[in-house]
Order: C-alpha cells, then structure tokens, then sequence
C-alpha cells in the first residue's frame, strides 16, 4: 500500500467516524428534546378541540353564562376562585387565595382536592392534553 492509499484510508474512516458521532448527538437531542419538552412533540392545545370536550364534559355542571350546580366560566381564567357574585361556594374556595391560571386550572382539572381540599366538586380530566385543550378554551372565552 503506498502512503497516498493510507492516507486516504485513515481520512475516510476518521470521516465516517466523525459523521457517526454527528448523526448519534443529534438522535440524542432529539430524544431528549421529545422527553423535556413534550408540548414541542404535540400541536399547541387546542381550543377548538376544547370547546368540544367543554360542551362534551364540563356542561353538565357548569355553563359559560348562567350560574348552574356549578358557577357560569366565562371570565374563569384571571378570575379569583370563589369570586363569581351570586354563587354559592364551598368555604374553603371562597376563603381561597387561587386566580385562575393555566397552572391553578390544569391541577384543579387534574384533581380538584390536591388543590383545595373538601371543595364541592368531583370531577377529573385525567388526560394531559385534554386539560390544555379545556383550558385553552377557558382561556380563549375569558378574553373575549
């Protein structure tokens, strides 16, 4: 083998050494990204699909405008719990200090009592991605 075959020999396996190294970090950011940031791997909530599951789930108890066995939630988002003029809520709501944010929303949505304990209502979105979506249409109606 002459010096100019080892020289290239060397240069190329250096080369797929190289694009190995490159192609595996990348798997591996991109993993991690999937991992760390799963919103990134889903669509933005979406409040369409909200209303849906709104109307579907939440109706029965609540409504956007009239005050039913739960207060109306137009305004929800921003809005202090236990505030809603004419409803009648359970003490440890009204004495609540909670305004109603993407975070307050999602873990009374995820379960109500490990955000306030012995309120009135029973009720679990168990589903991630149903709770942002629910919430996004809070969101939306409460800044109309």
């Amino acid at each position: 083998m002459n010096s100019h075959q080892s020289w290239s020999q060397d240069h190329s396996s250096r080369y797929s050494s190289d694009a190995f190294v490159v192609g595996l970090s990348a798997v591996i950011l991109i993993l991690a990204a999937v991992i760390l940031f799963p919103r990134v791997s889903r669509a933005e909530a979406d409040a369409g699909h909200g209303k849906e599951l709104f109307e579907k789930r939440c109706t029965g108890c609540h409504s956007l405008d009239q005050d039913k066995e739960g207060p109306r939630l137009r305004g929800v988002y921003g809005r202090k719990a236990g505030k809603v003029p004419g409803f009648t809520y359970s003490a440890p709501l009204q004495s609540s200090a909670i305004t109603w944010d993407d975070a307050s929303l999602d873990k009374w949505l995820t379960n109500t009592d490990s955000l306030i304990a012995d309120n009135d209502m029973a009720f679990r979105v168990v589903n991630p991605d149903e709770r942002a979506d629910i919430i996004r249409y809070l969101k939306a109606v409460s800044l109309k």
